[in-house]
């Protein structure tokens, strides 16, 4: 008997062999398959995480520049000066004199 040439296409094929093979590590290739998804999943989520952290600083900001400007301005108004022309408006105005305290007994 003469032996065949087997062509490339031959062992592409799938035979006993190949199929045997396949179903053998089909749970590995399941399992590797999972560990894929779980990484995709994993790298969208810290994705997410990120653009949020990056959210919330820039709200932090805005907040701390917002908290700033309500300070200064705070100030500015509780200055002496400013409260008396604030109350010149209801009839109240400041004394010239002494202030004189007084005490009951």
């Amino acid at each position: 008997m003469a032996q065949q040439k087997k062509s490339l296409g031959s062992y592409l094929e799938l035979g006993n062999l190949g199929a045997s093979l396949i179903l053998k590590n089909l749970p590995f290739v399941l399992f590797l398959s999972f560990l894929t998804i779980i990484y995709i999943a994993n790298a969208h989520f810290a994705e997410k995480q990120v653009r949020e952290i990056q959210t919330l600083q820039n709200e932090v900001k805005e907040l701390k520049r917002q908290y700033n400007s309500l300070k200064s301005e705070t100030m500015y108004k509780s200055r002496l000066a400013q409260v008396g022309n604030d109350v010149e408006s209801l009839g109240l105005r400041k004394t010239a004199g002494n202030v004189y305290r007084i005490v009951e007994d």
